[in-house]
C-alpha cells in the first residue's frame, strides 16, 4: 500500500485535517507519519466523485483518477458517458474499480432533453428507449454497475398530463421486464425546470415516487438529485422520508452554482446525517463542478466532503 501524508492547510481546511495520496500530493516536506496514518480514513457514506474532478492531482488517465479517488477515501464512482467510451475502457474501468474494491454508480441510459419520449405516443421513440435499455445491460456488465439513469424526456403539449403520465409509467414498465433478469435498476431523475432543464416531464420527488409505485418494480427506481429538488421544492429532508421506499440513488451538489457541500445554501452535514441514520448504503454520487480551480479547488472538493461527513 502506498504511503499518504497530512497536509494542512487552513484556508482550505479551516485547521482539519486533510489527508492527500502522498504520490500525488503537493507538498514539498510531508509530516512524518505511523502505521495508523497510511491511509485515508473512509467516509461515512459512499460519495462517487466522477472522471476529472481531481485531474490536476492525477493527470488524465482514468485509471490513475481512480487510484486518487480511492486514496482520498472515496469508494465509488460515477459516469454520466460510459455509454460513449470505447468497449475496452469500459472494460477496463470495471476491472480496475474491483480491484481498488470500489462500486460504480450511475452512467445514463437513456436520457433526452428535446423530445417528448416516455410521456408521448410516437412509436419510434418508445421503441428506441427500449433499444437503450438493452444496449445498457451490457455497458453495466463491463464496468459492474447496478443503477442506470433515465430521464424520461419532455413533456407533450398535446396530450392531457394524467395520458402523458400513464404513457410513461407503460414505457417503464416495458424498461423494467427487461432489467429484471438481470438484477439491474433504473432510476429516473427528476430535473429542475427554472434554472437548467425547462420543459421535462419529471420535476419532482412526489411524481416520481408516484410512477415508481405504479410501475411497482425493483428495476425502477428514484434519483433524488438534491441540488435540482433544492431548487424545484426544497423540504429535502421531508421528502426524503416520504419517498424512502423508492429511492435507491443520490446526487448532490450545492445551490446556487452546483459546486460542492458548503458552497451554497443545502445544509448537506444535517441530510448526510439524516441519510446516514436511515440506514441508506448506496452510492451519493458528485454531480457538481469545483468551486475552484486547479490543485486548490480539488482539495476544497476532498474537504468538503470531510467537513460535510463529520457527524
Amino acid at each position: 500500500m502506498k504511503r499518504r501524508v497530512f497536509v494542512r492547510n487552513s484556508v482550505l481546511a479551516g485547521g482539519s485535517v486533510l489527508y492527500v495520496p502522498s504520490a500525488l500530493s503537493t507538498t514539498s516536506k510531508p509530516e512524518k507519519s505511523n502505521s495508523m496514518n497510511t491511509t485515508a480514513s473512509k467516509f461515512k457514506l459512499k460519495y462517487a466523485p466522477h472522471f476529472g474532478m481531481f485531474k490536476h492531482h492525477a493527470g488524465d488517465d482514468l485509471m490513475n483518477q481512480l487510484t486518487f479517488m480511492k486514496e482520498a477515501g472515496f469508494n465509488a464512482l460515477e459516469d454520466n458517458g460510459m455509454p460513449k467510451r470505447e468497449i475496452s475502457v469500459q472494460t477496463k474501468i470495471g476491472r480496475k474499480l474491483e480491484a481498488l474494491d470500489m462500486e460504480m454508480g450511475v452512467f445514463v441510459a437513456s436520457a433526452t432533453f428535446s423530445e417528448v419520449t416516455f410521456a408521448g405516443e410516437e412509436k419510434g421513440r418508445r421503441e428506441a428507449v427500449l433499444k437503450d435499455i438493452k444496449n445498457s445491460i451490457e455497458i453495466a456488465k463491463r464496468c459492474n454497475a447496478k443503477w442506470m439513469t433515465v430521464v424520461p424526456g419532455m413533456y407533450s403539449t398535446k396530450i392531457p398530463w394524467d395520458y402523458q403520465t400513464a404513457n410513461c409509467i407503460e414505457l417503464l414498465k416495458r424498461c423494467s421486464e427487461i432489467l429484471e433478469p438481470h438484477n439491474l435498476t433504473m432510476v429516473l431523475e427528476p430535473l429542475n425546470a427554472y434554472t437548467n432543464h425547462p420543459g421535462l416531464f419529471l420535476t419532482k420527488i412526489p411524481q416520481a415516487y408516484m410512477i415508481c409505485e405504479a410501475v411497482d418494480s425493483p428495476a425502477c427506481k428514484i434519483l433524488n438529485d438534491l441540488y435540482h429538488q433544492q431548487i424545484t421544492e426544497g423540504n429535502l429532508i421531508p421528502n426524503i422520508d416520504r419517498a424512502w421506499e423508492q429511492i435507491a440513488y443520490f446526487q448532490m451538489g450545492d445551490n446556487p452554482g452546483r459546486k460542492e457541500p458548503t458552497t451554497g445554501e443545502i445544509n448537506y452535514k444535517n441530510i448526510f446525517k439524516h441519510i446516514y441514520k436511515k440506514g441508506f448504503t448506496g452510492i451519493m454520487g458528485m454531480e457538481h463542478g469545483n468551486s475552484k480551480q486547479g490543485k486548490e479547488g480539488e482539495l476544497a472538493v476532498i474537504e468538503a466532503y470531510r467537513q460535510s461527513d463529520n457527524f
